[in-house]
């Protein structure tokens, strides 16, 4: 076999790819070595923007097969018959920090899906936790900033963590989440996955019904201590990437069941919490879990730049009989992820191969811009409606409409019977058993022993002793024990 040609990326032939070009045998570079300058060039921006939030990650791809019929609550044709299965991709993360940081941490962790259906792909962008830290989305930016790198001391600060979350009680129960048994997953394979948002699903009758997704993880859950996670990101830092690209690679095949939780949609104005509220869960007992399929991964990426990094999840990127609902924290994502993906991808990042559809063609009339690549042909209009056999409306909502009511303004959500911030935290705490307490204790007062303002640690303590007295107790016990020694 002849041996291929190194080219410049126009194709033409490199005579030299081991010396610059120079003025004599000594002198200085030439201007003219356009070999030189575009590999430079290039070499400059093969790193693009990393995402603000959710930056390290790792993904695969796979299929999701329908196990059971949900025809009577939604009529997405992708869940439309038992037996049928989409290709999907989904990429795992953590949260917080850089592109460079390790992945055994104690922070929640991305669960985003792609479902490559027949009526465009519908992305499903969840964590591994049922609950957030905060439920309306103008506090986002803040509680980032809070646990990102200081930016004079260029590290993560106790002192900010815990002064924003000192300032939002709302996250008391995730941060007892967080703190507890399930804050380091031993790996991506044995941790389930939440859609997390509250969603809209609309069956073929227009009967609106709201959902939760829940991914539990088929390998079990397996979780590491704060002693164990040191040991494992000293040993391998990237040591979630390492098992799910080598389990995948062994023809393990990792998967999850799906199950959902549905509310018609007439119930949640009468619920005893707010459906909508991010930092709540609906317990089982009034809402139980209903299987409907199965998701199993077994196909790495090819290059992790181009389908992981690339790799651009939007909560808007709906399919018919499936929407979005009130919950705020899930409509400002509608809006921010998209626009984040058109930062760092460009505004054609939808065309990459990863972000495409595969089971259908995407038809519509937007243009050029950075990288385009939907060359149409010589004749083809770019608006609508047009007299061309051009793409059409087929004027069917892809969900039920939302009820609205009243005026504008910013409004708190309306209270609910349980809506106070504290007693899911408490209900957790009390569920877990006398060794999950003492781990969730000391892994709080770890942390919250090193933040400087004693008022900042009293208002976190008065969160815990809300939550449940004897989590507050034990907290500010061992806060105080720390900071004597």
């Amino acid at each position: 076999m002849s041996q291929r040609v190194l080219t410049t990326e126009s194709g033409a032939p490199v005579a030299d790819n081991q010396n610059s070009a120079t003025a004599g045998a000594g002198g200085p570079l030439l201007l003219q070595d356009q070999h030189l300058l575009e590999k430079l060039a290039r070499f400059n921006r093969e790193r693009i923007p990393e995402r603000v939030v959710h930056a390290r990650g790792s993904g695969a791809y796979g299929h999701f097969e329908v196990t059971d019929d949900v025809t009577e609550f939604t009529y997405a044709d992708f869940l439309s018959t038992v037996g049928r299965r989409t290709e999907v991709f989904v990429r795992f993360s953590t949260v917080a920090d850089s592109l460079g940081g390790a992945d055994a941490v104690r922070d929640p962790r991305g669960f985003a899906v792609k479902f490559y259906t027949e009526e465009g792909n519908y992305d499903l962008v969840g964590n591994n936790t049922p609950v957030f830290f905060i439920k309306d989305p103008i506090k986002f930016p803040d509680f980032i900033h809070s646990q990102k790198r200081d930016p004079f001391t260029g590290r993560q600060e106790p002192d900010n963590v815990w002064d924003f979350w000192a300032h939002s009680p709302e996250a008391t129960h995730q941060v007892t989440w967080l703190m507890g048994d399930r804050g380091i997953p031993a790996s991506y394979r044995h941790m389930n996955g939440y859609g997390s948002h509250t969603y809209q699903w609309t069956n073929s009758a227009g009967e609106a019904f709201f959902v939760k997704y829940h991914f539990k993880t088929n390998q079990g859950i397996r979780c590491l201590s704060a002693e164990q996670a040191a040991e494992t990101v000293g040993r391998d830092a990237n040591s979630h990437q390492t098992d799910l690209l080598q389990a995948v690679e062994r023809g393990v095949r990792p998967s999850w069941t799906l199950y959902v939780q549905l509310m018609p949609a007439a119930e949640a104005d009468g619920y005893r919490f707010n459906p909508f509220d991010l930092t709540k869960v609906w317990p089982h007992q009034d809402y139980p879990l209903r299987r409907v399929g199965r998701l199993v991964l077994d196909r790495n990426p090819d290059n992790v730049f181009a389908e992981v990094e690339q790799a651009a999840f939007s909560p808007n990127n709906f399919v018919p009989g499936i929407g979005p609902s009130p919950d705020k924290m899930l409509q400002g994502r509608l809006f921010a992820y998209a626009d984040a993906h058109r930062y760092r991808l460009g505004v054609n990042h939808t065309q990459l191969a990863v972000n495409a559809p595969k089971a259908t063609t995407a038809q519509n009339y937007g243009r050029d811009g950075l990288m385009a690549s939907n060359a149409q042909g010589r004749a083809a209009k770019n608006y609508e409606p047009n007299s061309y056999d051009g793409p059409a409306e087929t004027g069917r909502p892809l969900s039920a409409p939302l009820a609205v009511a009243g005026h504008t303004g910013t409004h708190a959500a309306p209270p609910h019977t349980k809506d106070d911030d504290f007693f899911q935290a408490g209900e957790l705490y009390r569920l877990m058993s006398a060794e999950e307490k003492s781990r969730l204790i000391a892994n709080i007062a770890g942390g919250l022993s090193q933040v400087s303002r004693d008022d900042v640690i009293d208002k976190n303590l008065a969160h815990f002793h809300a939550a449940d007295p004897e989590y507050g107790r034990r907290v500010a016990e061992a806060v105080r024990a720390l900071r004597e020694d």
